[in-house]
């Protein structure tokens, strides 16, 4: 773990057997930690999106709380537990950003290039600030989940139930943050790559968002048919109220396992795209 630390080390290493014999899962692990280092260092980042994700909650709940008393499909269930979903969905921008800028700083400091020079693997290169972000948001998601059992949610499914909407804003945050790593090393910008995460703001929206799919019609049930973002929401609300429903939880897996891969593809072309312009 120092020699991926040490700027200087690492610049040096010209074949050396060490880093070269590196196991794949230890230069994840040594890069997601360091990404996570790089990113606790500054907690005015991180402290907003676990404020903003807990205000919606409140504000959710206090404004359509008594909605599930005449919204079919939803009579004599918790709507804290059909809306929580939501604010986890909006943690995961701000989670995605932070794994991004990650990336800049490292760019703007030329560590990123001296990483380039060492044998590590660029798979390990990217998925370390993608992992660190994808934690972030699983923090963040925790915080959230914490504040809605004060405010009263009982799920369904008990504690193995939290820990599968858990799992699931994990993977959604390793989804998301492979965009914004994507854009930060096409661009090298922070304002860039922060801008790049709200591209994504419209899915939440565009979706199930505070009525369940069969209540939307027109334009806005054939967007939230197609979106990903729908089918996460619902495998969420699933555990929640409802209980284990195999094949709503295996969507939800297949659309942000679907999501990871082209957002994983996209980083790797922009890997390319920086190390051919040096």
């Amino acid at each position: 773990m120092s020699v991926i630390s040490n700027p200087t080390t690492l610049a040096g290493i010209r074949g050396a057997e060490r880093p070269a014999s590196m196991p794949f899962f230890l230069q994840v692990t040594t890069m997601t930690w360091r990404s996570l280092v790089t990113i606790f260092r500054t907690p005015a980042a991180v402290i907003p999106g676990l404020l903003i994700s807990a205000f919606f909650l409140f504000v959710y709940e206090a404004s359509l709380g008594n909605a599930s008393n005449f919204l079919p499909g939803l009579a004599g269930k918790s709507y804290l537990a059909f809306i929580l979903p939501v604010s986890v969905i909006s943690s995961a921008l701000s989670g995605a950003a932070l794994a991004g800028e990650a990336i800049v700083r490292d760019i703007e400091n030329g560590y990123f290039n001296k990483l380039l020079l060492t044998p590590l693997s660029r798979g390990a290169l990217l998925l370390g600030p993608m992992i660190a972000g994808a934690l972030v948001l699983g923090l963040q998601t925790a915080v959230v989940v914490v504040v809605g059992l004060l405010m009263g949610l009982r799920p369904e499914t008990g504690v193995a139930g939290i820990a599968a909407v858990l799992g699931l804003a994990v993977l959604l945050g390793v989804a998301f943050s492979g965009f914004t790593v994507s854009i930060a090393l096409r661009t090298g910008s922070g304002a860039a790559t922060q801008g790049a995460s709200f591209l994504f703001f419209p899915l939440t929206f565009l979706t199930a968002t505070f009525v369940p799919l069969s209540l939307l019609t027109g334009w806005i049930k054939t967007a939230a048919t197609y979106n990903p973002i729908t089918y996460i929401l619902e495998a969420m609300r699933s555990v929640l109220l409802t209980g284990w429903e195999a094949d709503v939880l295996a969507r939800g897996l297949l659309a942000i396992l679907a999501m990871a891969a082209l957002t994983f593809t996209f980083a790797i072309l922009s890997l390319r795209a920086r190390t051919r312009r040096r």
